[in-house]
């Protein structure tokens, strides 16, 4: 039996209509490959489970699915297909029919280039022109704080070695920093432009809110990639900056109060009490994360290294 080469990881919510079109259109693309279907039903409210297991029945291929009793979120979604895949190299595909899997087999052969994970460039994008509008900001901030050179960020149609895949941790919103992920574990990124079709079938579950949600996400991004083995060196500069204005302050008031001058009613007086106090405690998170990390080093996923026999 032939190694499967290629995973295809496809979180759905509410897609019954295209389902037997996205996979017809699949097979046909990747006729020259071994790959598995790996379906993610997150939560869906209409028949979409049924579909796909009326559709497996008819298959011979590898055809997995996966069903969540409630919506759980596409980081969820793909996280589960991540760890289920079993392909060299995987593919992530909305289900929805706006990024065409014909574009897969130019994406794969971008990844052959030297790239650990190549990026479905939507340049000449199907969707409303606000939808259109809040992603090239999103992508235009997010590529400067992760100083990465990107067009799509959050393109669903991505194509990575299996290795990329089982070293980033997906959670909240984190999905749409699978690039930032990635470069921050070492592995190469690189994208490809891809013909953007309107959707078809259903309606969008893009919401306004996700903006918002983007921005903390962003933050923990920045932040699991920069400090998660070294807290203290963002927490000790923070609370040695608080404790130092803090003390500033009492040593003010202290003068004042040896020359004579009352300071036991002055606001000032707590405000130094309370950066002093913040200024310790923001020190001793930073210390508890280095002690916590100590002590699980060795459960560490994964090091950032590569093995040459």
């Amino acid at each position: 039996m032939k190694k499967t080469e290629l995973s295809l990881v496809i979180p759905l919510y509410n897609e019954k209509e295209s389902l037997r079109e996205l996979i017809d259109k699949t097979d046909s693309a990747l006729k020259n490959y071994v790959f598995e279907y790996i379906f993610i039903d997150d939560g869906s409210t209409d028949d979409s489970f049924n579909e796909l297991i009326r559709i497996k029945k008819d298959r011979k291929s590898a055809f997995k699915i996966v069903r969540f009793r409630k919506n759980q979120g596409k980081s969820a979604a793909l996280s589960v297909g991540f760890k289920m895949a079993g392909g060299e190299k995987i593919v992530t595909l909305d289900a929805d029919l706006q990024d065409s899997p014909e574009e897969i087999p130019g994406l794969l052969k971008k990844l052959d280039k030297g790239f650990d994970l190549v990026i479905g460039w939507r340049k000449d994008r199907q969707d409303p022109k606000n939808k259109i509008r809040l992603s090239h900001f999103f992508n235009a901030v997010v590529c400067r704080a992760a100083n990465l050179s990107l067009h799509d960020m959050n393109s669903g149609l991505k194509v990575m070695k299996a290795e990329v895949a089982k070293e980033i941790e997906l959670y909240g919103e984190l999905h749409r920093f699978i690039p930032v992920l990635a470069v921050g574990r070492g592995f190469s990124v690189g994208e490809e432009p891809v013909r953007h079709s309107e959707r078809k079938y259903g309606s969008s579950k893009f919401g306004r809110e996700r903006i918002f949600h983007a921005v903390f996400d962003l933050i923990t991004t920045s932040f699991l990639i920069s400090f998660k083995n070294r807290p203290l060196q963002i927490f000790g500069p923070l609370g040695f900056l608080s404790g130092s204005i803090g003390l500033v302050i009492l040593f003010y008031l202290s003068y004042l109060h040896f020359i004579g001058e009352s300071i036991g009613r002055r606001p000032l007086l707590f405000l130094g009490i309370l950066f002093v106090l913040f200024g310790v405690q923001i020190f001793l998170t930073g210390l508890l994360g280095e002690l916590i990390i100590s002590t699980h080093i060795q459960k560490e996923k994964k090091p950032i290294s590569e093995i040459v026999e």
